[in-house]
């Protein structure tokens, strides 16, 4: 059953906001990735490798999962209320993920079109119509990566 959670931008404390969050949710990061850990890590200046380029917080019981990156001023991103969030919806298939894509971007804009990532998602990103911002991920069974 497809899900979505909340994934939250930060321009440079996301590591702090997230150990706030563990601190009042409780449990342990499903996954931390640094943006020195990534494929164009060589790209990124050196006093911003360490930052987030992934966290995750299983929060609850019901699969709710919080989730965010820093925003590299470096890569021209800056945080402003507004974008400082996106919906992502995890979809059960492929064919699902471009279902919902495809829909979601209708009338809107694309940010990133639907493609297999080197983390191993089949990812994009889009601004429905009504200026909401959306991520689309399918994460394949291990079995099948």
């Amino acid at each position: 059953m497809p899900a979505i959670n909340t994934y939250l931008n930060f321009q440079g404390n996301t590591e702090e906001a997230f150990n706030f969050y563990k601190s009042i949710f409780g449990g342990d990061f499903r996954m931390v990735m640094r943006f020195k850990e990534t494929p164009e890590a060589q790209k990124i200046p050196a006093n911003e490798q360490n930052k987030l380029m992934h966290v995750a917080l299983p929060v609850g019981n019901g699969g709710d999962v919080l989730m965010a990156s820093d925003a590299l001023l470096s890569m021209g991103h800056t945080v402003t209320s507004g974008n400082n969030f996106h919906l992502c919806v995890s979809a059960d298939t492929k064919d699902q993920a471009n279902q919902f894509f495809n829909g979601l971007v209708a009338g809107g804009k694309i940010t990133m079109p639907m493609s297999d990532t080197f983390w191993g998602s089949y990812f994009g990103m889009l601004s429905d119509r009504f200026g909401i911002q959306w991520m689309v991920s399918y994460d394949r069974p291990q079995n099948q990566a």
